[in-house]
């Protein structure tokens, strides 16, 4: 009886290694004399797109075949544009990876107009990084600190981009849970646009990253031209011990959970790296590990420190599982996001 069991299961055992290993054989074969295509969602000049040249540099020598790979900046609504194409536009052969702004998820979640993709029918490779969310406001609006913010007689005005994106969401969300007066002018293409805007006197003010900061304003931080007046973080930046946190200033539970559910919790995946679906699985286990191994290439890490990059990477594994949860937000939380990021 033991011979017959054999006789029926080596052939199936045969039948899946020699499967498994043409797949695999044909993936490392597929990429040689290819380019790849990341699709960012923003300006080029901006944080976004920084990290995905950083990466683009690196990424194709942990791929057999050292494909090319390019950094091709698709702007619109807040990368919401990108988000689109990756999901119903580009072909799933591996060759095509979406970097946009990972609030659009949360967009999904609330029923946001616009929205053509599903985001739990991604593939995720993986973020270089979580995001650590500041206000940041110039020297010459007066607003310095938050409590000239609070008592400001006038709107302050933040620059954003689009609805889904960090400089849009974080501040509407503060807007509501903090009672904060703020104007928010969005439109804006990218970092470098609301940075001039900034600079011209055009707006007070933003709030988006501090990795985007201190990538694009350095020069504005050191100089006292512009401050950064307000962490929206579960605990304050290594590199900004004496800026309050958003949180310190919720006088309600509802206020504290608004932060937390729409600010804090969509801190890790702000900056996510996708592949359509559809993409065969095999490509996708192999972009995901040469992606970890590209923020692991000394190479890389020496070029990611010379131009300021904070680097905490998460994985795709964890990226997916992050996403799924934003699904399962409880309907009161989901009610009070919608009124604070979908009011008109």
């Amino acid at each position: 009886m033991f011979t017959d069991v054999r006789r029926l299961i080596v052939p199936v055992i045969l039948s899946f290694t020699v499967h498994v290993s043409l797949a695999y054989a044909e993936t490392h074969d597929f990429y040689k004399g290819k380019t790849i295509r990341i699709v960012v969602g923003f300006t080029a000049g901006g944080a976004f797109d920084v990290y995905s040249r950083t990466i683009a540099r690196y990424m194709g020598q942990h791929i057999p075949g050292n494909p090319t790979i390019i950094v091709d900046n698709m702007t619109g609504a807040g990368s919401l544009v990108a988000a689109n194409h990756i999901y119903k536009a580009a072909n799933p052969d591996g060759l095509s990876v979406g970097n946009f702004i990972g609030g659009l998820f949360v967009g999904q979640v609330l029923g946001r107009p616009g929205i053509e993709f599903d985001a739990l029918k991604f593939e995720y490779l993986g973020s270089p990084m979580r995001e650590n969310t500041v206000c940041v406001t110039t020297k010459g609006s007066g607003i310095t600190t938050i409590e000239n913010w609070t008592k400001a007689k006038v709107p302050v005005k933040l620059g954003a981009t689009a609805p889904g994106a960090t400089t849009h969401d974080s501040a509407a969300v503060l807007k509501a849970a903090l009672d904060l007066p703020t104007q928010i002018v969005s439109g804006y293409k990218g970092a470098p646009e609301i940075r001039l805007a900034m600079q011209n006197g055009e707006l007070d003010g933003t709030c988006t990253s501090w990795e985007s900061i201190r990538v694009t304003s350095r020069n504005e931080i050191q100089s006292g031209d512009a401050v950064v007046v307000l962490q929206i973080t579960p605990k304050a930046h290594p590199e900004l011990p004496n800026v309050p946190l958003a949180i310190e200033f919720a006088k309600t539970e509802r206020s504290r959970q608004l932060i937390q559910t729409g600010i804090h919790d969509v801190s890790l995946i702000v900056r996510p790296y996708v592949v359509p679906p559809g993409t065969p699985k095999a490509r996708v286990q192999l972009l995901r590990k040469a992606f970890v191994g590209t923020l692991q290439d000394p190479g890389f890490l020496a070029d990611a420190k010379k131009s300021n990059l904070d680097l905490e990477p998460i994985s795709g594994e964890e990226l997916e599982n992050t996403v799924a949860k934003l699904f399962k937000v409880s309907p009161a939380v989901k009610e009070e996001l919608s009124k604070a990021l979908l009011a008109k």
